[in-house]
């Protein structure tokens, strides 16, 4: 976990320390939304505007920022690695292809938008939203295809389930910041996650998306018409047929074979099964709510609850996922021992960005909490009243609304309501998490990559992926947002 502040690196007023929060949040907003940077030098340097107009030394200023992003690494980054491993046997495999299909031939009708939010957020539990995008999009399309079902009325479903796994539930990078920033309990957020995310994804997948589909009818894309998606079995990354290439990229090469692309050394595959790609995806998840579950009812130094608090440590669940999907979907789909690797490796190159991004974000958090500028926010929110859950929500819709990060949105609103978090109870710890999660959503608009991405993939033009798209997270985060109050009142 990344500690507080244990001393100030300056001793500037509260003016001083407002301002220098302001600039520095302004510099990262700036940096990446006019100046095109990458986020992760834009909060280098937001961070080294923030301890500059603080008046901490130099020096402090930079061990600051590398405690945090150090921290951050060994807490989150980590995860992120084993998730993303987990993620891309399932993808290669053809695993998740046969949880999709599974599911969505064996409903019909009315049924298909709900059994697509269910697949969606089964298989987004694992899968980054971007991977789960590129995965699920052409199978909704040939389901349009096949049906007289509108494209919204399953599509929207699709992106919900993923959106709302993604913001709401570890191991994702976002949840996993939030619960490192704050020191929350990982096993409560994960099931305070879970309930908050059923009727969030109800509302904004299938209500919503029936809602939106009759005012807004649209065709098949053309572009991914002809995509062969179904059955990953005898498939192979991006195959003759066209198909997206899920997890590795043609340029990706086996770490044990130097310039030999990933997907040319996979061989013919045999689909690994429904259940065996459904246990890999439920195991961590099952384990970190049993740690969860366990510290709730069992008391302290109780055997069994020790047992349950080493499984269901994150890194050790989700370790255990990645050497359950190394046989159950790697050995059962026909990879042997160096195409597996390959797979595992390929998994890694395209969280690079995200890792230093999270790792940036955390440091840039620390430098906040050591200068000492969330204890100003702390104090002024007690002196005013203000709720700290809506606190934690309406900095990170702000944040991400200024940036289109849901990462920095999520890192900034950690590190300005941290020491707030040191007064609040472990249950309300966890919901102050989640409520940043659900403000890192709002409203997705044309700064924001995952705009992009679902604009081209559904073939829409800007306005109407605002109606759809924007509107939908604004619903995830709004609702989601809801339904962690509601859980403060029980908790």
């Amino acid at each position: 976990m990344t500690p507080l502040a244990a001393e100030a690196i300056t001793d500037a007023g509260t003016g001083q320390l407002i301002l220098a929060a302001v600039l520095g949040i302004a510099a990262v907003v700036l940096l990446i939304a006019w100046a095109k940077w990458h986020p992760f030098l834009a909060l280098i340097t937001g961070s080294g505007v923030l301890g500059l107009v603080a008046g901490a030394a130099p020096g402090a200023t930079i061990d600051s920022f590398t405690t945090g992003l150090g921290n951050t690494v060994g807490s989150v980054g980590v995860l992120i690695a084993l998730g993303s491993m987990i993620g891309a046997l399932l993808a290669e495999s053809g695993g998740a292809d046969g949880i999709v299909n599974r599911i969505v031939n064996g409903v019909s009708g009315a049924a298909l938008p709900w059994a697509m939010a269910g697949v969606a957020s089964l298989i987004g539990l694992p899968l980054f939203f971007e991977v789960g995008v590129v995965l699920l999009v052409p199978i909704v399309v040939l389901v349009v295809q096949r049906t007289d079902i509108g494209l919204l009325r399953l599509g929207i479903p699709a992106l919900a389930g993923l959106s709302v796994l993604h913001g709401l539930v570890p191991p994702h990078p976002g949840p996993l910041v939030a619960i490192s920033s704050l020191n929350a309990d990982l096993g409560l957020t994960l099931l305070f996650g879970l309930i908050c995310a059923i009727p969030t994804v109800i509302v904004a997948g299938p209500i919503f998306g029936n809602f939106i589909a009759k005012r807004m009818p649209l065709p098949a894309p053309p572009i991914l018409a002809t995509a062969a998606v179904g059955g990953g079995a005898g498939q192979s990354g991006a195959d003759k047929s066209g198909a997206p290439d899920f997890v590795d990229r043609t340029d990706l090469t086996n770490p044990s074979d130097p310039g030999e692309p990933v997907d040319d050394q996979l061989g013919r595959r045999r689909n690994p099964g429904f259940w065996a790609a459904v246990l890999t995806v439920l195991l961590p998840v099952v384990l970190m709510l049993a740690r969860g579950i366990a510290e709730i009812v069992l008391p302290e130094g109780d055997a069994v609850r020790n047992a349950f608090e080493v499984i269901g440590e994150p890194v050790v669940a989700l370790l255990a996922g990645v050497f359950v999907a190394m046989w159950a979907l790697g050995y059962r789909a026909g990879f042997d021992r160096k195409e597996t690797s390959a797979v595992l490796g390929g998994a890694l190159p395209p969280i690079a960005g995200i890792l230093l991004i999270v790792a940036a974000g955390g440091g840039f958090k620390q430098v906040l909490v050591d200068a000492g500028v969330g204890n100003v926010i702390a104090d002024a929110a007690t002196d005013a009243n203000i709720n700290a859950l809506l606190l934690g929500w309406l900095v990170a819709v702000g944040i991400r609304v200024a940036t289109g990060s849901a990462t920095v949105a999520t890192i900034t609103a950690a590190g300005i309501v941290a020491p707030l978090a040191t007064t609040l109870d472990s249950p309300t710890v966890a919901l102050l998490a989640l409520a940043i999660g659900s403000g890192s959503l709002f409203f997705s608009h044309v700064n924001d990559a995952g705009f992009w991405l679902v604009k081209e993939y559904f073939g829409m033009t800007v306005g109407q992926t605002i109606k759809t798209w924007s509107v939908m997270e604004t619903i995830i985060s709004v609702v989601g947002f809801a339904c962690v109050m509601v859980l403060s009142l029980f908790v």
